[in-house]
């Protein structure tokens, strides 16, 4: 959410940030923004009306409309800037942490932030190993990452291109200090995902028990579809409740780009779906393809 001077916050656009409505996980909301003072004011507020106390700011945005006004990522050449920002949420009697990348044009400007970040207490810092003007093209440099690792003092999460347990096993052998990784888009592809990197990861990762929990049985296909059935049903439920049935069907069509990948859908398949204009019609077709068939 954008930071704002007190005056201008308003506070019943924040039902997401509700405890009430978040009461599986704990809400931890990420500002984006350039102002110290607002950066104060919106962390003040959101503490006073939603006992809030931990917050992250998003330096590692790479969206051109916020680059040009030097938020996210678009703000990472400028270290001075960023670091009055660390500053003034580090004197806040609140938990702060910041997500960037390797910095927008240079690793150098990744390195000048994280050696300055390293003089104030950080919750913890999410890296995305790619610069902003990469958007989220090419590959993660990874060789960048371990020069940031072996410079900063603060916990760092990984955030970038975990899509398959494949990558998970890859990247936690490479970098053990590591320990939280942030899914993304890996976890909109298989929502399954986070569950099954914690049972490998509670297995130390040991490659014949990693294979074995991988291998493509049908049991394990239909514990992964009823799974997904399960999931699916309480996601159609919480957007109903919070859009209406007829504003819920265009957030499930984009959320279907990702599951697409789950059920290796063609293309000619997704677009059967995308097309549909009723919630009842595209109800019954996401039906049939949960429908289990073992």
């Amino acid at each position: 959410m954008p930071v704002q001077e007190t005056a201008k916050l308003n506070v019943r656009k924040w039902k997401d940030f509700d405890p009430a409505n978040n009461q599986c996980v704990k809400t931890v909301p990420q500002l984006m923004g350039i102002v110290p003072a607002h950066f104060a004011d919106t962390m003040h507020v959101l503490h006073e009306e939603y006992g809030l106390n931990r917050f992250n700011w998003n330096l590692g945005c790479p969206m051109a409309p916020i680059v040009r006004k030097r938020r996210g990522c678009g703000l990472m050449p400028y270290p001075d800037e960023v670091e009055a920002v660390v500053e003034t949420a580090c004197n806040l009697p609140y938990r702060f942490s910041v997500k960037m990348r390797l910095g927008m044009h240079s690793v150098d400007e990744g390195l000048e932030i994280v050696s300055r970040l390293n003089n104030y207490p950080m919750e913890f810092i999410v890296i995305h190993p790619r610069l902003g003007k990469q958007q989220y093209e090419g590959k993660p440099d990874l060789n960048a990452l371990a020069r940031l690792l072996a410079l900063t003092k603060h916990r760092v999460i990984y955030s970038g291109d975990v899509f398959e347990m494949s990558d998970y096993q890859i990247l936690s052998r490479r970098f053990p200090q590591i320990d939280a990784w942030m899914l993304g888009r890996g976890l909109l592809r298989n929502p399954m995902l986070a569950e099954q990197i914690q049972e490998v990861a509670t297995r130390n990762d040991d490659s014949s028990q990693f294979n074995n929990f991988c291998g493509d049985k049908d049991s394990f296909k239909k514990e992964k579809l009823l799974r997904f059935n399960e999931f699916y049903e309480d996601l159609k439920q919480t957007l109903t409740a919070y859009r209406g049935i007829n504003g819920t069907l265009p957030v499930l069509k984009e959320l279907w780009h990702y599951f697409a990948h789950s059920f290796q859908l063609t293309e000619e398949q997704l677009h059967s779906l995308l097309v549909i204009q009723t919630p009842d019609a595209f109800d019954k077709a996401i039906k049939r393809l949960l429908t289990p068939d073992f």
